[in-house]
């Protein structure tokens, strides 16, 4: 059984990583990007990044002053079992993101809508979010935690069938460009895009593409795949660099994930990451190992499933 204690002390300890250790998928890109960059003032910028993560590494502390609102995404194996339920472990993921944000310290970013209350503990209503998936045949639990901004870098648009892939780069780069001329996100970033489902969950599906994948993944789908990858050069075309000065470093790399919708719709999500890439994830066993690690590995196999069987029950097929 995986302790209550286990899970709180996990947390926080990838509460640390996250706003600290920039994960290594997205440092290589950084890093490729800032290699082929022929933009001065975005070569800079890319060059001054590099900079900021090496110091924060070295002095232990966040490389950008705003930490975003830190999330969980919890995926349990079917076997898994907790101390105190899962209500135990919400109890215990809240209590590290207030000890997390005092420790490291993480900026407390949420207040109330209304009244702008603040707890100074990014703790409150509905904050943090916590986020689940299954996976079967497993006694473990995952958990990852994303500093993401929470202001703007998303878009969301209902395209429709004759839109078709055209229409899909069409909102594309309307949002890229909006966002770097407008300074709605921090380039250049992992873009992340949901299609189909319904209008919340195309907006999941898409947030889940920029933070739970990384550099370099690829759809298995292959023809989403190449849109992708079709889509990353796009936004790195349009003249904008990063943080929208003049380049073509705006987009480190796309993801796609989707999701069956109504037959009249095309809805579509758009995500940009941040510029830090804020994610750090630990797997909890029953024995007690904690083994942590950058990449999420949150779209599995079972998750991406296109069908289901069904059968009709018992009584049903001998009434039938």
């Amino acid at each position: 059984m995986i302790s209550k204690e286990a899970a709180e002390q996990a947390a926080y300890e990838i509460m640390f990583k996250a706003g600290i250790d920039i994960p290594d998928d997205y440092l290589a890109g950084i890093k490729g990007m800032a290699a082929a960059e022929d933009g001065d003032l975005s070569a800079f910028v890319l060059e001054a990044m590099l900079e900021n993560y090496e110091a924060a590494s070295e002095d232990r502390r966040p490389m950008c002053a705003d930490t975003g609102v830190p999330r969980y995404y919890v995926k349990a194996g079917n076997e898994a079992k907790i101390e105190g339920g899962f209500i135990a472990l919400e109890q215990a993921l809240r209590s590290a993101t207030a000890r997390a944000t005092h420790d490291i310290p993480l900026r407390p970013n949420r207040v109330h809508p209304l009244w702008r209350t603040d707890h100074n503990n990014n703790i409150g209503i509905n904050a943090p979010e916590i986020e689940y998936s299954f996976e079967p045949d497993a006694d473990w639990v995952d958990i990852t935690t994303v500093h993401k901004g929470g202001l703007f870098g998303t878009d969301y648009r209902m395209l429709f069938p004759g839109d078709g892939i055209d229409g899909i780069k069409r909102f594309f780069l309307d949002g890229m460009i909006a966002f770097g001329k407008r300074g709605l996100a921090c380039q250049p970033a992992i873009v992340g895009v949901g299609l189909g489902g319904s209008k919340d969950t195309c907006m999941v599906l898409g947030k889940q593409a920029a933070c739970l994948r990384t550099v370099g993944d690829r759809n298995p789908d292959p023809e989403i795949a190449a849109l992708e990858l079709e889509l990353q050069e796009l936004g790195n075309s349009i003249g904008m660099g990063a943080m929208g000065f003049v380049g073509k470093s705006m987009v480190v790399d796309c993801h796609i994930e989707a999701g069956y919708t109504h037959t009249g719709g095309m809805p579509m999500s758009l995500h940009a990451f941040c510029l830090s890439s804020r994610r750090a994830t630990v797997r909890l066993h029953a024995d007690g190992r904690a083994e942590f690690r950058t990449d999420p590995n949150w779209f599995t196999p079972y998750m991406r499933r296109e069908t289901v069987s069904w059968e009709k029950p018992q009584s049903a097929r001998q009434s039938a």
